[in-house]
């Protein structure tokens, strides 16, 4: 499957790549303390403000325009329902996207601002996945699943091909994971260039649904507690083509607290200057997590989107953390 999977982002990378970013990797004094040469990719810049745009592409340019004239459906927390709203503009077509209610507002926004049309469902992203794949189904609309479709996984995976132009080897990629389709894409190809890399996949301690299946064997159902990295939160598809992709390719797992993520994003925006959201801290906390155990290595942590609301960043700096 692995091999199969090389081929598709290998061909995601040849469709998406005139409209997408090529985003920047820069190396960080955060890893400074522990010894660590840190290298941030700051996907935070990527178009609609997460890596979500690469997926979305390499979906809708994998479909025919008769396929795309009708219009598409997604289901999404945000960032990968602004991220189909605005390629399907690009491309033509219509967006529909299903959010689940605990939604980003500056997110709903953002949809809407691409020109996507928002409809409300369930508490959870599960649910709204659920409810967007039925509607798919009835209407005999293209769904476009956050995670859950190999031209969406090797959508994301091609951020794997730019860090091979951009460095000559890292020895251990943090990434953020919620539904797993950023960490299987992005590990898939740099497992294949880089044989001795470690994996670990990061996850807030209030939803790490993912996390919790892998340990148990198969997918599980767990409720999520409310937490600053929304764009990982929530339940995972049931039969998610990403559960064993991760499974075989995350080699390690770290889970983070709240204050963790606040702590991450401030030491993000105080070190660079850059807005990110809990998501993208999320693999930077996991970092400072493991730090020592990288001295002398080279680190890479993927800065997944940069999409989080006024007030939610202001209070990220007020108050102090609670440890």
């Amino acid at each position: 499957m692995t091999t199969d999977l090389l081929t598709q982002i290998r061909a995601a990378e040849d469709r998406i790549r005139p409209w997408v970013l090529e985003t920047p990797l820069i190396e960080s004094p955060i890893g400074a303390p522990a010894g660590v040469n840190l290298q941030l990719k700051l996907e935070s810049l990527q178009h609609t403000g997460s890596f979500k745009a690469r997926g979305a592409f390499s979906k809708l340019l994998a479909l025919s325009p008769e396929a795309r004239r009708g219009g598409v459906i997604a289901a999404s927390t945000g960032n990968h329902g602004a991220a189909v709203a605005y390629a399907a503009a690009k491309l033509g077509a219509k967006a529909r996207v299903v959010v689940s209610s605990d939604a980003d507002s500056a997110k709903l926004a953002a949809i809407r601002g691409y020109g996507g049309e928002v409809e409300v469902h369930g508490h959870d992203s599960a649910l709204a996945e659920a409810h967007a794949r039925r509607i798919a189904v009835d209407q005999g609309l293209p769904y476009l699943s956050p995670y859950n479709d190999f031209d969406v996984v090797a959508g994301q995976g091609t951020i794997g091909v730019e860090l091979q132009r951009q460095i000559q080897h890292a020895d251990a990629v943090f990434i953020a994971l919620g539904g797993g389709g950023l960490l299987a894409g992005v590990a898939a190809w740099l497992k294949a260039a880089w044989p001795q890399v470690r994996i670990i996949a990061c996850s807030p301690d209030n939803s790490a649904v993912m996390i919790e299946s892998v340990r148990a064997g198969s997918i599980v159902e767990r409720e999520s507690k409310p937490t600053l990295s929304d764009g990982t939160a929530g339940g995972v598809e049931p039969g998610a083509i990403t559960f064993d992709l991760v499974r075989r390719l995350a080699d390690d797992y770290a889970t983070v607290t709240e204050d963790e993520i606040r702590h991450a994003m401030r030491l993000i925006h105080e070190t660079h200057g850059l807005v990110v959201e809990g998501a993208a801290a999320v693999a930077v906390a996991g970092y400072l997590r493991q730090a020592d155990h990288w001295r002398d290595r080279t680190v890479i942590a993927i800065l997944c989107g940069g999409n989080v609301g006024p007030a939610v960043f202001q209070s990220v700096f007020s108050g102090s953390l609670t440890g």
